[in-house]
Formats: structure tokens, sequence, C-alpha cells
């Protein structure tokens, strides 16, 4: 299903299969921001004799998809990160998501890497009437975490987002957003010029004890190895067993406009990154070109391009019904990994292979720090962080799971739209 963002880069693959039979030191499965990221911190620690395999194309599943947000934090709520770990351990945590926001901007810059980045903050915008939730957020965040999040009042929000839908808001000036599947192949790019092995149309059919090693088989390809790191998300599929029982595979939804031109004044005066209140909430951004690219919604099933134009234009209607007659151009859906507890899944199983999955809903920042993380454990640097390494691998209940996850979905929808009414 081609994305908008396909649009914007050369259609060609970009890196070549694997062919015969290789050795190296450290394999990596998965060509999205986990993988990317791994072989990224491996490289500036300079250890290179790494090879990168991805089934598909870079940047093929989530992180190629995606809504293009760089923040902070975890899919989990930052309120029941604190009452999980306790505030010191907490954080800890977040701020590593933050100095992973750094890291990005930093190797954008260093690198070079044309992705689009607008470095202009995100705003929280408040679906419901009530202002107290939002400024019990800010002062949870202020007196935690040392962040401050501007306050956005009702007359000035209505000066940026010309919406009768929402009230006061919340503005993080250190986030911002980019073409994420630009950033994907300039940081692929960056790793094979760095001397990193970059292979895409390479299946990973099996991983098999050998000696002390590893051997990565991909049909006619193989790799034998020493150690082997496996971030394949939400197309990870059957191929390590522990880790596919952990994790569960969620569509989300997003499409993009035709270039609105002025017309997009006439909904959105601002650049930043719109995301709202609800659980069930909206999140979008303007484009470059003047397109507005409108993200929604999470479900067991991708859908066709039809049907989620259908569905996120009556969304974005809701919210800015003057852009009506305005035409879709690009819709598409894609897997994210959950899991069960929200928290990205970084770690060792007891047979020695490394993973890093689980970053569905909020992964660009985390995908960066599970890269840094591992980096420093597959080199001897530090172990995986104690608050990490505690989420661990809850099973998912497979087809079970995923009806309870589209259930508790439902649920949420309904109380979103009573507090609505209320």
């Amino acid at each position: 299903m081609p994305t908008y963002y396909h649009s914007t880069v050369d259609p060609k693959s970009h890196f070549s299969p694997l062919s015969g039979h290789a050795d190296a030191d450290i394999v990596i499965i998965g060509g999205g921001f986990a993988g990317l990221a791994t072989g990224f911190s491996l490289m500036e620690r300079d250890v290179r004799d790494c090879v990168l395999l991805e089934a598909e194309t870079i940047g093929h599943g989530a992180s190629g998809r995606n809504g293009g947000f760089v923040f902070g934090g975890f899919s989990l709520d930052t309120v029941d990160l604190v009452k999980q770990l306790g505030r010191d351990e907490a954080r800890r945590l977040h701020q590593l998501t933050r100095d992973a926001v750094n890291s990005i901007r930093r190797r954008i810059d260093e690198h070079r890497i044309d992705c689009d980045a607008v470095y202009s903050g995100a705003l929280l915008a408040n679906w419901f009437a009530d202002d107290k939730p939002l400024l019990e957020t800010q002062r949870f965040m202020r007196e935690t975490f040392d962040i401050d999040w501007r306050w956005v009042s009702r007359d000035e929000m209505r000066t940026l987002l010309l919406s009768e839908r929402y009230h006061a808001g919340l503005f993080e000036a250190n986030a911002f957003h980019f073409n994420p599947l630009k950033y994907a192949l300039g940081e692929a790019r960056v790793l094979q010029q760095g001397g990193i092995r970059v292979h895409e149309r390479t299946r990973v059919r099996a991983i098999v004890a050998d000696g002390s090693g590893w051997r990565v088989d991909a049909g006619a390809a193989s790799v034998r190895c020493r150690q082997v790191v496996v971030s394949c998300g939400g197309y990870l599929d059957r191929l390590v067993a522990p880790l596919s029982r952990a994790t569960m595979p969620i569509a989300t939804y997003v499409m993009a406009t035709e270039p609105l031109e002025e017309r997009l004044r006439s909904s959105m005066r601002t650049d930043a990154v719109v995301y709202d209140t609800r659980f069930a909430f909206d999140y979008y951004r303007p484009l470059p070109d003047t397109r507005l690219l409108w993200g929604s919604r999470i479900s067991i099933r991708e859908r066709t391009p039809a049907d989620v134009s259908r569905l996120l234009l009556r969304d974005m209607l809701r919210v800015y019904p003057q852009l009506q007659g305005v035409r879709i151009t690009h819709a598409w859906s894609g897997l994210m990994s959950y899991a069960r507890h929200k928290m990205p899944q970084i770690g060792r199983l007891p047979n020695g292979l490394w993973y890093a999955m689980g970053f569905g809903g909020h992964g660009v920042a985390p995908t960066t720090l599970a890269g840094v993380v591992l980096a420093q454990a597959l080199t001897g640097e530090a172990e995986i962080p104690r608050g990490l390494a505690a989420y661990g691998l809850a099973p998912t209940f497979g087809p079970l799971g995923k009806l309870a996850a589209q259930a508790t979905y439902w649920w949420m929808q309904g109380r979103d739209a009573l507090r609505e009414r209320r």
C-alpha cells in the first residue's frame, strides 16, 4: 500500500539483497527505526562489522508509515510510568527519550539527512471544555520531569487552530516533525557509507545456533555471526516464537490531502504537530507542500486506501468543516507492534538473541533509545536499564488478545464520547 512518503523518494530499491554466504560480528534483522538506530549507535562506537537485513525495503513497516512526530515519552502514560517504576527510575527513562530526540536532531544535522525536518514543536489540544485535567498534566510534567509545557489559552488556540472543537492546550517546544521514510533511508545510507552492510529484499527464514554464535538463513543466502539483534516490529510474524507471543500487531490509519496552498491557513496557522486529549485521538501536521497529513484510530486489521480515506476524511471534517471538498491523494494503514504493558521490549532471550520491539504508537524517540542501550549492551559498555528490563515479554494471547485490544479501544472511544457530551 503506497504512502504519501513513497511519492517523496526514489521508487527504486536502494540496497541490494544479500547473496551467497557472509560472516559478520553482529547481524541486525529489521530495517526500521530500531534496527537502523542499533546500527547507528554501534557505528558511533566504531563497531562496523555488522550486517543489517530487511525483508522488504528500508522503512517498510511502521517506521516509514507513521505520522512523523518526534518527541519524548513512551506509549505508556507518564503518570502510570511513575506509579509502576517510582519517580526516580521514571525520570531516568523519560530523560533517555529526550536524549534520543536530541540524538535524532544531531544525526540529521551532522550527516545532512534530508528528511524535511520542521522544528516547530507540538500542540496538545484539549478536546474537552474542562481545563483541570490539562492543568494537572502541565503541573505533573513540570514537577516530576522538570518539563515546562507552555499553557495555550482558548483565545490563542483559536488563532492557531481555526476549529470550534478545541479549547485550551499545551505546547511542547522541543518536539518536531519530519518525513520518517526519508529519515530511515538517510540513516541507512549513512550506515552503508560508514562500513555497515545494508541489504533489502532479504527475508530471514531462520536463526540457527552455530557453535558459539549464530547462522542467519535467508533462503539461498546466509550470515554467520557472533550476535543477533531482532527488531522486526509488527512484521515479526513467527520468526522467533517467544517474541511473537509477546507482541501484538495493531494497525493505524493515515492519509494526506492534496496541496491546500492558501486554504491550509483557513484551518491551521502553525507549523506545529497537533494531537488531542482523547484516548482515541487525532494526530496531524502540515506538510512542506501545504498538504495536511492526518492520522487516527487503531484497529486489529488493516484497511483498503478507500476505507482509510473515508474514515479519516470524516474525522478531519469533524474538526475542520471548512475543508469540505478537499481531495485525498494518499491513504494507507500499517502495523505497529504493541506490548500489553505499553512499554518498549528491549533485552536478551535466554538463548542469547537480543531484541527490540513493542514501540507501537510512540516509537520514533524510543526506537532511537533502543539503539543506544542495545549498542551499549552489545559492546559491554552498560547493561539494559533496570526500568526497561523490568517490563519483559508479557504474552499477548494471540487472537484473543487482539479482540480484547479492539474491545478496549471501542470502550475508550465510548468513554470519550460520554465525556464530550458532559
